[in-house]
This record gives C-alpha cells, sequence and structure tokens, in this order.
C-alpha cells in the first residue's frame, strides 16, 4: 500500500526520493510528496496524482538538501486532496513526517492535542502523529531537553510511540537536525539500506535495488537513528541493538520493462522462469521426493502432522485451494483453506499435531501476519510460503519455502501465483513421500514437474489467440468463469484477475454450482469461461457447458490442444498443452491472465496499478 523513502547522505536527496517512490508505484497509491532539508529548513511538496505530477511540481518548485524523506499515500483516513497528502508537519513545524499504517485510536488522541492548542490543517490520522511527536518534543525542551540533542527528538519519538495504538512505519526529520532521521516500525516494514557516508530507508527492498548491496530489515517495535555517519539501532522496550546486515538480492534490472509494455505481461512471460526458480534444487530423484532447506522441522515431527491449515488472502488463497486438492490426494492428509482475515477472529479448534501454512507473495500482508501470529501464540509449528526474502512473515515464521519468483511489480499478481502452486505441488510430494505414496509414484510426478517449465513456455503461444477472443469480448460487463476439481481455483482466480484490472464484474465458480443459481445470470450479452482440459470430468463440465449454450450464451473454452470435439460446441477456444490433472492449474491459467490483460488494455485501464488495490495490503 502507502510507500516510504528516505535518504541522508551527500547526495541530493530529491533525485533519490523522486526515483525511489516511481519504483514504489507498483504499491498503489492516489498522492505522493517529499520533503527535504535545505538551507531554509524542511520544504515540503506534495500533490495528489503520480510521481510524474510531483516531478514536475519539483521542476517548478525546487529543493535542495541531502536529507528528505518521500511518501505515496493511498488513502485510508480522509479523501484524496493536497492537504491530505504526505509528509506532514507537526507542532510548528519543527516534526515532518511520513507514515504507513492505521492509528486506531487516532480520534481520542486527537481530541485531546486540540485541547492543548494544536491546529489540524488535514483529516488524516498521520497528522495525529506528526503533533504528537512535536508535543512531546516540546515538553522535553520545557523540562530542560537540548533541542539540538538527538536524544531529545528520539526521546520525543519513543514517548509518542507508546500512546499508538494500531500500526506504523514512520520516516521522521526534526527542524533542529540537518543530518538526522528517525525511523520507526510496528506492523507496517521498513529496510534500511546501508552505504558509504550514506543511508536510505525504504518500505521495501525495490528503491534501494541499485544505491547499495547492503540492508537490514527492522522488526516491529524497532527504531533507528540515520545520519551520514552511521545508524543507531534500539528496540522499544529493550534499549540498544546491533544491526543484522544482510545482501540485498535484487538487482536494478529485475524492475526494468525491458521490451514489454507493462509490468504484468513481462510477469506473465517470465513464468517458464520463475517456475524453474521455483523447483531449483528441490527434486530428490534419489527418493523420489521434495527437499526443502527450510522447514526447520524434523522428520518424525512432521509425521506427527494429521491436519494442515492454509491460510493466505486474494490470489494467495487460490492458490492455497489448489494445494489442499494436491496435498490430500497425495498425502491423504487433511486440509482446510481459511481466508486469514477470518482466521485471525475465529477460535477453530486445532489439535496439537496441526500444523498452519501462511501463504503470501510479499511476506507483509497484515491479515496473514497476524493469523500466523495467532497460530503461533497457541503452540502450532507455522510455516510460510513466501516470495521476499527478508520480509516479517519469512522472519516470524518457524520455517519455510521460498518462491525465488523475483520481484512482483504487477499488482495483479501473476508468477507468484505459478510458483505457489508449484511449491504446493511439492510439499504434496513430499509429505506424501513421508507417508504412503509409492517411489515409482513419486518419480512419475518429479518428471512431470520437472517438465512443467517448456509446457509453460509452450503454453505462452497462446497469447495471439487470447487478443483474438478479448477484442472479441472487451466490451461486455460481466463474465462467468467455471471449472471442476483443480480447475474451481482456476477458476476463480481468472475472475479475480479480470476484476482486478479491467473492471468487469467476474464470477468464478465450480461448474456443477451453475445451476444452483448462477446459471441465472446467463444470456447473450455474458460471455461464461470454461475451463475445461481432458481429465477424468471432462464430461460432466462438458454437460455444464451446453447448458450455457442452451441459454444462447458465449461460450470460450480452455481447452486441450488435442480436443477435437470442443471447437463444434464452443463459440471460442483458446488451446492449451495436455498436461496431467493435479498440474492443470499451471498451465489453464496461462490464458485467464492474458485474457485479463488484453481486455484491460483494450478498455483503456491501467493495468499496473489498477484504482483502488495495493500491491502489499498492510492494514486491515
Amino acid at each position: 500500500m502507502c510507500g516510504i523513502v528516505g535518504y541522508v547522505g551527500q547526495r541530493q536527496a530529491a533525485d533519490i526520493l523522486i526515483e525511489g517512490l516511481r519504483r514504489l508505484e507498483y504499491r498503489g497509491y492516489d498522492s505522493a510528496g517529499v520533503a527535504v532539508y535545505g538551507n531554509s529548513g524542511i520544504s515540503i511538496r506534495k500533490k495528489v496524482g503520480r510521481v510524474k505530477e510531483l516531478a514536475h511540481l519539483l521542476s517548478q518548485q525546487p529543493v535542495s538538501g541531502t536529507l528528505g524523506i518521500g511518501h505515496t499515500r493511498w488513502a485510508t483516513h480522509g479523501g484524496i486532496t493536497d492537504a491530505n497528502s504526505h509528509p506532514h508537519a507537526g507542532g510548528n513545524g519543527e516534526v515532518v513526517i511520513v507514515h504507513n499504517g492505521v492509528i486506531e485510536n487516532y480520534a481520542v488522541l486527537k481530541e485531546r492535542l486540540q485541547s492543548l492548542g494544536f491546529v489540524f490543517h488535514s483529516t488524516t490520522d498521520t497528522e495525529v502523529v506528526a503533533h504528537l511527536i512535536a508535543h512531546h518534543y516540546q515538553e522535553q525542551i520545557a523540562l530542560g531537553g537540548d533541542p539540538e540533542d538527538k536524544a531529545t527528538a528520539l526521546g520525543a519519538v519513543q514517548a509518542a510511540i507508546k500512546c499508538l495504538k494500531g500500526t506504523y512505519g514512520l520516516g521522521i526529520l526534526f527542524r533542529e537536525h540537518p543530518a538526522l532521521m528517525i525511523a520507526a516500525r510496528s506492523g507496517s516494514p521498513l529496510v534500511v539500506g546501508v552505504g558509504r557516508g550514506e543511508y536510505f530507508l525504504a518500505s521495501d527492498a525495490s528503491p534501494l535495488a541499485g544505491y547499495t548491496s547492503e540492508v537490514v530489515y527492522l522488526a516491529d517495535n524497532e527504531l533507528v537513528l540515520l545520519t551520514p555517519d552511521g545508524i543507531d539501532l534500539l528496540h522499544r522496550d529493550h534499549g540498544q541493538t546491533t544491526p543484522s546486515i544482510q545482501v540485498l538480492d535484487q538487482t536494478e534490472a529485475e524492475s526494468d520493462l525491458g521490451s514489454f509494455e507493462h509490468y504484468m505481461l513481462k510477469e506473465i512471460f517470465e513464468q517458464p522462469a520463475t517456475l524453474e526458480n521455483a523447483l531449483r534444487g528441490r527434486l530428490d530423484d534419489d527418493a523420489a521426493t521434495a527437499k526443502f532447506g527450510g522447514l526447520n522441522l524434523e522428520v518424525h515431527q512432521l509425521r506427527r502432522i494429521d491436519r494442515l491449515v492454509l491460510t493466505a488472502c486474494g490470489t494467495s488463497w487460490h492458490s492455497a485451494l489448489v494445494g489442499e486438492f494436491l496435498i490430500e490426494e497425495f498425502a491423504r492428509l487433511p486440509v482446510e483453506v481459511e481466508y486469514a482475515s477470518e482466521f485471525r477472529y475465529r477460535n477453530p479448534p486445532l489439535s496439537e499435531s496441526t500444523m498452519v501454512f501462511a501463504i503470501t507473495q510479499s511476506g507483509e500482508t497484515a491479515d496473514t501476519l497476524a493469523a500466523l501470529r495467532e497460530s503461533q501464540r497457541k503452540g502450532h509449528p507455522t510455516l510460510a510460503i513466501c516470495n521476499v526474502v527478508g520480509s516479517t512473515i519469512a522472519r516470524e515464521a518457524d520455517g519455510g519455502i521460498f518462491l525465488h519468483a523475483g520481484p512482483e511489480v504487477g499488482v495483479a499478481s501473476t508468477k507468484a501465483f505459478t510458483s505457489q502452486v508449484a511449491v504446493l505441488a511439492l510439499l504434496a510430494l513430499y509429505m506424501g513421500r513421508l507417508r504412503h505414496l509409492s517411489y515409482t509414484a513419486g518419480k512419475r510426478i518429479i518428471n512431470h514437474l520437472r517438465a512443467m517449465p517448456d509446457v509453460i513456455q509452450k503454453t505462452l503461444d497462446c497469447d495471439a489467440a487470447v487478443r483474438e477472443v478479448a477484442e472479441k469480448y472487451f466490451h461486455a460487463d460481466n463474465f462467468l468463469y467455471l471449472g471442476r476439481g483443480y480447475n474451481y481455483p482456476v477458476a476463480l482466480e481468472g475472475a479475480l484477475k479480470l476484476k482486478e484490472i479491467s473492471y468487469i464484474h467476474a464470477e468464478g465458480y465450480p461448474a456443477a454450482e451453475m445451476k444452483h443459481g448462477p446459471i441465472a445470470l446467463v444470456d447473450e450479452d455474458t460471455p461464461s469461461v470454461f475451463v475445461i482440459p481432458h481429465g477424468n470430468m471432462y464430461p460432466k463440465i462438458m454437460s455444464n457447458l451446453e447448458e450455457v449454450k442452451a441459454r444462447k450464451g458465449p461460450v470460450i473454452a480452455i481447452a486441450c490442444e488435442a480436443d477435437q470435439h470442443i471447437a463444434s460446441v464452443a463459440d471460442d477456444v483458446i488451446c492449451i498443452p495436455s498436461v496431467e490433472d493435479y498440474l492443470q492449474p499451471l498451465v489453464a491459467t496461462i490464458p485467464l491472465q492474458l485474457l485479463a490483460y488484453h481486455i484491460a488494455v483494450l478498455r483503456g485501464c491501467n493495468v499496473d496499478r489498477p484504482r483502488n488495490l495495493a500491491k502489499s495490503v498492510t492494514v486491515e
């Protein structure tokens, strides 16, 4: 969601801030702003709209200085206005902050601050934090604190955050400190880039690539003081601590568009490579199983597991549904799939031998993180499937599996979904071989998985055919997506992709459920997308397809290239390679991603940054 960048060093801060904000555009936002410390103090420039409009404002009203903070805002409290954009000043301008997260008790704090004479210029919860820090800063000075001593500034921040309820990632400047930035986090990610005589701050690692190769990921309740001379890290409750410097495993090139028009299309076409990365080093031919380096559980512990809970949100929840099918088939282990946003507030009866897997691309999804922590609190082994090394969930889980899919910039997840499905297939194989799955079956699964990158490469050849279908149907206002078995989650994911980036209403259903209500929606103007590759369910799904055709509904079929019959009944056919049932989600998803993409482009939508959406949902 909102994005933070910061810089302190010798270079011009504004240039670095603008470039960092551009790299954070994928997170979703509606306004942007910077604050830079120069000869005349702290200058703020902010504006509703895209980062390019902020850059244009800076060309007209330039700022100069080597210390600054920047922000892209995704509105939570208060409307989309220049006044509500970040940064926000506190007190009489002695404090300027940017903030990610939500302050739940902001109304009470605001009322208290107004009674003390603080004047508000926005309707955000962030300005409350700015005034609160300013209030404690003024108090410390009144008690004899030196306004130019960084201990006074730090004391003000520490006192203020103790009053906050909710989540925050903060970047803070003080008027009396021309070379000091303070950052603090609780529930909203922050990462520090370590340079030579310069330091960087960001809400994720993408703005840091190319500037530094060393980073420090802040943990919850940690604060950091940044100056050109170094960093001081401390815990809110335990005092000074030693930074853990890690290598940044990301390059600028990974965030470049290359020859593609949009990041989403680039990431769709990266899937042969990302699938290969997900499988690399994890196929054990000798033992006919999968192998993982980070589960952190002994084999005897895993054998005692008698139930799995997969918890996730959005696209990751759809991959979890595929995982449920895979694990139950191969490992004969009961699996439940839970929305993380609901799971954290329920009190389900979980036995001591239940294992919880959190699935997330970003590793920062607030609901998934809360579900993980709740599971840990109750003593369950809690693992994660995650894409971002160094993310909060990756660090807090008892163990887990990384996707190695590389940065996913497009808001609508594509390559992360297929990588998650591939990793879940590996997990199903691994758990199955610990139980009853035979050596022969394990070898067969390994051979099928090893072939998938090439199969996905071949599947991408459908792009031109998908575009033709998109040109035929992009004016439609409603779509139905239907599949059965392993392809039911694919139907859900296809509908979600279309909704996310084209703003067309779409619903996904198990095909057999159509006649229990959704068939009422079928008419000549509502296309139905059937995921109908060859398999055990083919005759059943064909019967459902015929029911739609009988009611004059247009049918788009995602079918195997060897299917000689489908063209005689469907209006349009998109062909995919034939694979085993359990691998069909990896293949059938590709044309649905492309269909959503091409329809969105034809409708003139912002494919990579769809309205109202954020890449990483770090608030409830």
